[in-house]
């Protein structure tokens, strides 16, 4: 079992020193560590990290803000970390450790309520779009032809012009026509 530990900061202005000092006291073997804001789903040493846990691995950070910016991305990352048999646990929220009854039963209460906040957001947004589409508003793109245009080219297309030339003079493209 390998203690691991990962270490993030937002701006290239601020310094890594505070957490990898705390990782290193908690026993971290190996740390991964970027200066790069959590919001981006990119973070390169988070993905090498995650493609280096092995079975029976733990993985620490000094608190939970370092590893995601929301509890949905924090349960996804902790699922998968699940899923390959790694425990987890945040320095600075002792609440948080996977590798207790009680850290595993705090996670799956937060699971549950961001399960039921994304299904209350789902059924909302349902509601939403049902009034928008009995109030008339219509979802999509404009179309780029009006039913004029449309009319008009098919029949210019059965006078024998060809599609290219159809879609130049309504600039579209030349599929955009042959659809019709």
């Amino acid at each position: 079992m390998s203690i691991i530990g990962y270490a993030r900061v937002s701006t290239t202005d601020q310094n890594l020193d505070g957490q990898l000092a705390a990782l290193k006291a908690a026993g971290a073997a190996m740390i991964f560590r970027e200066k790069i804001s959590g919001v981006r789903a990119d973070r390169p040493q988070l993905k090498k990290m995650v493609s280096a846990l092995r079975r029976g691995d733990l993985v620490i950070v000094t608190r939970l803000d370092r590893l995601g910016r929301s509890v949905r991305e924090l349960l996804n990352l902790l699922a998968e970390f699940d899923k390959l048999g790694v425990g987890f646990r945040s320095l600075g929220d002792p609440w948080c450790d996977t590798t207790t009854a009680h850290g595993r039963l705090m996670l799956t209460v937060l699971g549950g309520l961001a399960e039921f906040e994304r299904e209350l957001i789902r059924q909302r947004t349902g509601e939403g779009r049902a009034r928008a589409l009995a109030a008339g508003v219509r979802f999509g793109r404009k179309p780029k032809l009006s039913d004029f245009q449309r009319k008009e080219a098919v029949g210019r297309r059965g006078n024998g012009e060809t599609l290219a030339q159809i879609a130049r003079s309504y600039a579209v493209s030349v599929s955009m026509i042959s659809r019709l």
